[in-house]
């Protein structure tokens, strides 16, 4: 090997060095950043320097990517789904479902059996009406409470749509970085970092699939198949509604032009957090409003009274706007356990309830402070089986006590499938990510020992460097 030879040689090697330091520095420095893969200087041979370093080369798996971005989507709508469960075990009282109809229910048949007992004692009368006055409390309150729950899904519709408008808008600007600096044979790296980071956080929110085309342009699609993002982004968009009741219904959310379709089921199916809040704001609260309805109306039914043409007419439990309910068809009534409320004369005469007096023509033509025989109907009633509307999503031929139990259980079911499925999901998005990043990121020993290697090479170029400048030496002194 002549000396020029040994000397490009030389200096190939300490440039090579170079490049190999920085990238593994950055490798190093990045470690801990979830966005980032690692970079690995790519070296080819020639026959006048040996190895000389080509390109910086990102590493990729995009099979383990589509995995975690599949995983991703999947529990970032299970997680959504069962924190609105939760809420709504909230509106239930918790696991004690103290808030619950199914509770109170319970606490006034007992009530009216004790009044039945002693139908002249004034303070049982009392009681009843209290019992009964809890009743439609927790009828309204929950109805109040469900009907927030839409209204804060809906808001957080309107915050994720933004969001999602926005992360599209960023994919743009580091889509383009991508195809700019790879059409002009530049270092895309870093744009590819960036767009990946901004892809997660896509599937969050939609379910996605992608494709990539000449330059390393991208292109997504929801797992629906609707286009997200093709050069530009697709308009994404939602009205919302400022508030709820039970007839409301929740405007869809468009993906350039598509309503974007809810989850569906206990363990919801939903692919992001979007399908799962439609889900919930459309599908599981108004079904759980429903219920309330159908106890409100069994209630009203339960305690009729019977009006001079033998007229099945509204007792002890009303409106509190005056409207009239048809109570005895099994057909929802939207709204109405917002509405339900104890007849003021109940309240101001609490005796009325024993004697069938509040709204229609008293049975007990004596007057007797004995009569007892409707306040045994009336809790009797509460175990009589009556038909229910099936649009409740529950049981259709069953008690008015059962069919609270029943919603308390259903909403309970829908909790504990959501965790179940939700502790599933966590655990799949865990390994996911873990074996992208086994795959893609930064190995800290790795990067050491590779660190060491070049030190050595260092070492070896430095020593080459010093023989060669000894031997010019020796060649300059000979020559002179």
């Amino acid at each position: 090997m002549s000396l020029a030879s040994a000397l490009n040689t030389t200096k190939a090697t300490l440039s090579n060095n170079a490049v190999q330091s920085g990238v593994v520095s950055n490798n190093i420095s990045n470690a801990s950043s979830a966005d980032y893969n690692r970079r690995t200087a790519i070296t080819t041979t020639n026959a006048s320097t040996g190895a000389t370093v080509v390109k910086i080369e990102r590493t990729e798996d995009a099979a383990l990517l589509k995995q975690t971005l599949s995983a991703t989507s999947d529990d970032a709508g299970k997680q959504t789904f069962l924190d609105g469960m939760n809420s709504l075990s909230v509106v239930l009282g918790g696991e004690e479902y103290t808030a619950a109809p199914a509770t109170y229910l319970s606490t006034l048949q007992n009530a009216l059996q004790t009044y039945a007992a002693s139908p002249s004692d004034v303070t049982l009368a009392s009681a009843v009406v209290s019992a009964s006055a809890d009743v439609a409390n927790a009828l309204n309150t929950s109805t109040q409470s469900v009907q927030a729950l839409r209204a804060d899904a809906d808001t957080e519709i309107a915050t994720t749509v933004s969001k999602l408008n926005q992360l599209l808008s960023d994919f743009e600007t580091a889509n383009n970085a991508v195809k700019l600096a790879t059409s002009s044979g530049g270092d895309p790296n870093n744009a590819l970092d960036q767009r990946e980071g901004l892809l997660k956080q896509i599937s969050e929110i939609v379910g996605v699939s992608s494709s990539v085309r000449s330059n390393n342009d991208m292109v997504l699609y929801t797992s629906d198949g609707t286009t997200l993002f093709e050069t530009t982004p697709r308009k994404v968009s939602f009205d919302a509604v400022a508030a709820y009741d039970a007839s409301s219904t929740g405007n869809s959310i468009y993906i350039d032009g598509v309503a974007v379709k809810s989850g569906e089921g206990s363990n919801t199916n939903a692919k992001g957090s979007l399908p799962a809040l439609l889900q919930l704001r459309d599908q599981v609260y108004p079904n759980y409003q429903s219920q309330l309805d159908e106890i409100a109306r069994g209630l009203m039914g339960a305690f009729a009274e019977t009006d001079t043409g033998g007229n099945a007419i509204a007792g002890l439990f009303t409106t509190s706007d005056g409207s009239e309910v048809d109570f005895e068809t099994p057909e929802l009534v939207s709204g109405l356990a917002g509405l339900i409320t104890v007849s003021a004369d109940a309240k101001a005469s609490p005796v009325k309830l024993r004697d069938g007096s509040i709204a229609g023509d008293s049975p007990n033509t004596d007057g007797s402070t004995g009569y007892s025989d409707l306040l045994y109907k009336y809790a009797a009633a509460l175990n009589t089986q009556i038909e229910f509307d099936p649009n409740a999503g529950i049981s259709t031929n069953v008690t008015l006590l059962s069919f609270a139990t029943d919603s308390a259980g259903w909403a309970e079911e829908y909790r504990s499938n959501a965790t179940t499925a939700a502790e599933s999901t966590s655990a799949m998005l865990t390994k996911a990510k873990e074996s992208y990043s086994n795959s893609t990121g930064v190995n800290l020993d790795e990067e050491l020992i590779q660190m060491l290697d070049i030190e050595q090479s260092y070492k070896a170029a430095a020593k080459l460097m010093s023989t060669i400048d000894e031997l010019l030496k020796t060649l300059m002194e000979a020559a002179n």
